[in-house]
């Protein structure tokens, strides 16, 4: 995704074109709006759905190759993407809000979406897979990623001085931890 000047994108693409043949190619002007309601269709409900993500703070030649390994041996609804951070996103210092690993480069999400319960062994283990072949690269986890880690989970997702705040600010407001059907902060 690019976001910027559309000319300036549109000079990136012979480079990224240079660097192989795509197995799929989308190029698309499109409005936020757009850009927020792309994934209706495919995430729509009545879909059985599991998801594993990280951050990266790096993209390495080894993390790129662990990506592609497994794009390359799993099969099923498996996808895989890469998320470009940065920018604005980074330009927030992380003492000004609760959104964590503001010096990440990519976030990695591995999803999958079937219909079958039959299925649900088979597609959840591919998602595990695949995040477990990405994890050693990672810095942490965005929250809306996580599927079902657990306290684990939400550790990985926070910097510590920002889960303090959050677990104070739960304390403050939900001290009988009433709001816990979640990936859950307890009160601090």
């Amino acid at each position: 995704m690019w976001v910027g000047d559309p000319d300036g994108g549109r000079q990136l693409l012979p480079r990224l074109r240079e660097l192989g043949p795509a197995v799929e190619e989308k190029v698309a002007e499109m409005s936020y709006l757009e850009l927020q309601t792309i994934d209706d269709e495919p995430t729509r409900y009545g879909l059985r759905r599991y998801w594993k993500g990280h951050y990266l703070r790096e993209l390495s030649d080894d993390a790129i190759e662990a990506f592609l390994s497994v794009a390359r041996s799993d099969a099923g609804s498996l996808h895989g993407s890469f998320q470009t951070y940065g920018a604005a996103i980074g330009q927030i210092g992380p003492d000004e809000s609760a959104f964590s690993q503001r010096d990440a480069f990519v976030e990695f999400v591995a999803s999958t979406a079937w219909t079958d319960p039959a299925q649900d062994e088979a597609e959840i283990g591919a998602a595990r897979r695949y995040g477990a072949a990405i994890e050693p690269f990672a810095s942490g986890v965005y929250i809306n990623a996580l599927a079902d880690e657990g306290e684990t989970g939400v550790l990985r997702a926070y910097r510590t001085d920002q889960l303090r705040r959050l677990t104070d600010l739960k304390a403050r407001y939900d001290p009988g931890n009433v709001f816990h059907l979640n990936h859950n902060i307890r009160p601090g």
